[in-house]
């Protein structure tokens, strides 16, 4: 712990990259990234002090959307980008500048090895972790819009199902700011679904203080987009996985023809 703080090389030979892509060829019109996909650590920075068990929570990744967001890639044919590395070394989904993009706390829990960081130590994260992962979203929509094909941003996250001990009633969730082109669409669909308690920019909402790809890779680059967020205790297994991503991609596959009729994309 002690040599990864004043380090500024932070992944080794040993790390994985911290960008994992699937279905890069896939032509669908929407772009998945999932922000907080994995839950890895960079082995200079050993646990971080934390406990496995709080290493599996909530507060180091965004439980059940890494299967949800691969399954709904391969149903729609649609390219997912996605980061490995835990929200605690750094948030992606944070500007670098926010108080969360490194916490030293997340809920009630002290991360001891974030206590003291050096700023030399926070820029490799930013460097070597962050900036890979949105230069990266950046170059695909580049690639994307140079070959005239249409790109509708779709951002996937969880949620808990409790938090601060008040119960969260909602199943998912649509996120949204600026762009109100596909959110409405998208919530009168899934409220379509008779089995959903839905949220309009619930449990969260977007804003350029604690978001990111949003804001960055959909709003200012002029795309359609919006944030889904899952109630985790829905997608805790494999099969609440698939169900998930087998819904949302009947929904996206009913929303892609309204969008092109209406001249969106």
């Amino acid at each position: 712990m002690d040599n990864a703080s004043d380090t500024t090389l932070l992944l080794g030979h040993e790390d994985v990259p911290p960008i994992h892509e699937h279905n890069a060829a896939g032509r669908s019109p929407f772009l998945l990234t999932c922000d907080h996909y994995g839950r890895l650590i960079p082995m200079q920075l050993g646990d971080l002090g934390l406990t496995e068990r709080e290493l599996t929570r909530h507060i180091a990744w965004d439980i059940g959307i890494a299967g949800v967001a691969e399954a709904l890639s391969r149903q729609l044919g649609a390219h997912l980008i996605a980061q490995r590395y835990s929200r605690l070394v750094i948030d992606c989904n944070r500007p670098p500048h926010a108080a969360g993009s490194i916490p030293l706390i997340s809920e009630a829990t002290m991360i001891s090895g974030n206590d003291g960081l050096a700023r030399a130590a926070a820029e490799a994260r930013r460097m070597q972790i962050f900036d890979p992962y949105h230069q990266r979203i950046e170059e695909i929509i580049d690639q994307r819009l140079h070959a005239g094909m249409p790109t509708v941003l779709v951002s996937l996250h969880s949620f808990t199902p409790v938090y601060a001990g008040i119960a969260r009633p909602w199943h998912i969730g649509t996120l949204y700011h600026r762009d109100t082109h596909l959110a409405p669409r998208l919530l009168k669909l899934l409220r379509a679904e008779a089995d959903l308690v839905v949220g309009d920019n619930e449990p969260y909402a977007v804003s350029d203080e604690t978001d990111y790809t949003i804001p960055v890779h959909g709003e200012m680059r002029g795309l359609m987009n919006t944030g889904i967020e899952i109630r985790q205790d829905l997608i805790s297994d494999a099969a609440g996985e698939k169900s998930w991503a087998d819904r949302l991609a009947r929904i996206f596959a009913e929303i892609e023809p309204i969008l092109r009729a209406e001249r969106l994309i």
